[in-house]
């Protein structure tokens, strides 16, 4: 999948190479260390929030904490028959 701007799509791509691998090797096998992967990741988030802000999609909305607050979207309980 491309990421949002198409300068940032190559950057995806090395990040995604970069989690697969160290999901696979590394933390299914017990290290959950995932510092090897933050610089890529800081680096295609700072492109993808360019993108955002040229395409003006506003930043409150995808950084703002739901799970757990008033805001999540919960499922209805189920009525009992």
């Amino acid at each position: 999948m491309n990421s949002i701007g198409d300068n940032c799509t190559e950057l995806k791509k090395k990040y995604d190479t970069c989690f697969n691998q160290w999901f696979s090797e590394q933390f299914l096998r017990g290290d959950t260390d995932d510092s090897v992967c933050a610089p890529l990741f800081k680096v295609y988030q700072q492109c993808v929030k360019d993108a955002m802000k040229a395409q003006k999609i506003e930043f409150k909305e995808i950084e703002s904490d739901y799970l757990g607050s008033e805001k999540e979207q919960k499922v209805p309980p189920k009525k009992s028959s």
